[in-house]
């Protein structure tokens, strides 16, 4: 990973700021009622698509990081600050998804706004730390759908805290969004369950999955670390294709949010081994696909993927 230790560790001291000062600001500051619309500014795809489930009509949501966007390597713009300041409520990823942000996202704060990580309530014994991160948990927990739960409850109960007049409303949407996205965790069980257990090595982009193969039972190897700010070597794509090779892995997938660069160097290395490996599709990890689309929602983005990777694993056995 590019970010030195002490960069990373003033990013760690940094974040925990947000909580301290925005608690600080609301215990000074009288509540007042709010009138007109609730403007929600959210930093990704995933945060937002529970934000507007849970909020409905009551709600402007604001999308800060669309299709495509990469949240590790992504730079606020003017535009994103001035939004950062101007909502009602802000949620972000926290656990350093968000790295670039943190000083936007401090300065909101300081200012008065509402800023809260919807990963605050994750119990730490559920987090992920990859070899070599240590003291860097895992930020994408959305992966895992069980886990996410916990995040959709921190945006239902601050909206409900901030907003008291719709909190019966967002607590029912709140529930009949997590039920959805059990069905969703179901589908998708079943699905990636069907695939021999010797086919359950999943190679991505980056290690984005790592809560998903935790969930679901599959080996995970990413190309590069948690953070797409690291970069591949010769040395581990060497060691992916031995283990592509090794493992008789028969696919591998790109990303949407990151370069097919690398895993396009694992086939072409594979093949020249004589093995056959393919690209068994695109896989949404680190942002939802467009509007409009089934993997432009949350739980359409876990069904895409499940159903991407069964079938590129399975083979001919089939899911």
């Amino acid at each position: 990973m590019s970010t030195s230790p002490k960069q990373s560790r003033r990013v760690l001291l940094l974040v925990p700021v947000l909580a301290f000062i925005a608690a600080m600001v609301s215990a000074c500051t009288p509540a007042q009622p709010h009138t007109g619309t609730i403007t929600i500014v959210c930093t990704t795809g995933m945060i937002a698509d529970a934000a507007r489930a849970i909020v409905g009509d009551s709600a402007e949501v604001v999308t800060l990081m669309g299709p495509g966007v990469d949240p590790h390597l992504y730079s606020p713009t003017r535009s994103d600050v001035a939004q950062l300041m101007a909502a009602d409520v802000v949620f972000y990823n926290g656990l350093l998804l968000e790295g670039k942000m943190t000083d936007a996202l401090i300065r909101a704060a300081s200012s008065g706004q509402n800023v809260h990580a919807v990963t605050e309530l994750i119990d730490p014994a559920t987090l992920i730390e990859p070899e070599g991160y240590e003291g860097h948990p895992d930020p994408h927990l959305w992966m895992d759908p069980v886990a996410w739960r916990s995040a959709v409850e921190v945006i239902r109960d601050k909206l409900a805290e901030h907003h008291p007049e719709h909190a019966d409303t967002f607590r029912a949407n709140a529930d009949a969004y997590r039920a959805r996205i059990e069905e969703a965790h179901a589908i998708s069980a079943a699905s990636l369950s069907a695939v021999p257990e010797r086919s359950r090595v999943l190679v991505t982009a980056h290690d984005a999955f790592n809560y998903f193969g935790r969930r679901y039972g599959y080996e995970v190897v990413g190309v590069q670390g948690i953070s797409t700010e690291s970069e591949a070597g010769v040395r581990d794509i060497e060691r992916l294709i031995d283990l592509i090779v090794d493992r008789d892995v028969r696919a591998v997938f790109v990303e949407s949010t990151v370069s097919d660069r690398n895993i396009a160097a694992l086939v072409a290395g594979a093949r020249a081994r004589g093995h056959t490996v393919t690209i068994g599709g695109e896989l949404f990890a680190d942002a939802l696909g467009p509007p409009g689309t089934p993997e432009g929602t949350y739980v359409g983005m876990l069904e895409h993927n499940a159903r991407t990777i069964a079938g590129a694993l399975a083979g001919d056995e089939g899911p």
